[in-house]
């Protein structure tokens, strides 16, 4: 389960947000996914820890610009579930465009690789609940069941920055949109 003491101020991620989703997760991730209370919406992670936020600068700031400029806008449903260990999601189809997202960050700044490059496979996900055993995650799922599936447009990723208290947005880059 995630507490404060799982993010550090400074720390930055980037991450597609899906509103669509509120609807349907907003009950369950306010009550199992403790991210929720340090301000992160409901969303698709493309990569975190990215880099420290005292080494975002404008340059950087338009470079990520630019990278996801080069990524068109897509449409994604959320049908179903899946699962990691104590972590139960929602599953976009199709995954790949999150990836490759994911995979242009971490060539650009391969000194940030995905989840700090503790898992060999990125698996795109949304988050539903953290840290809560398989009786809960069965639970939840069945809750979610009458609200799928969740059909998302994503047209931007966000730069967010955890200050010690709250992650903040930062900066918001279009897909597909030259500069």
């Amino acid at each position: 389960m995630l507490t404060v003491a799982d993010f550090v101020a400074g720390e930055t991620a980037l991450i597609a947000a899906v509103p669509e989703a509120e609807p349907v997760v907003g009950e369950w991730r306010s009550r199992f996914d403790p991210s929720v209370a340090y301000g992160v919406p409901a969303h698709v992670t493309i990569l975190y820890p990215f880099l420290r936020a005292d080494r975002i600068d404008a340059g950087m700031l338009a470079d990520l610009r630019a990278l996801f400029a080069a990524h068109a806008p897509f449409d994604v449903r959320f049908s179903g579930c899946g699962r990691f260990p104590e972590v139960l999601y929602l599953a976009p189809d199709p995954g790949r465009p999150f990836a490759d997202l994911t995979e242009a960050v971490a060539a650009r700044w391969p000194e940030a690789p995905p989840y700090g490059g503790r898992f060999d496979e990125v698996v795109p996900h949304l988050t539903v609940a953290d840290g809560v055993p398989v009786d809960v995650q069965d639970t939840i799922e069945a809750g979610l069941a009458a609200g799928l599936p969740v059909a998302a447009h994503v047209s931007s990723v966000s730069l967010h920055s955890y200050d010690g208290t709250i992650w903040r947005n930062v900066a918001c880059f279009p897909l597909g949109e030259p500069s």
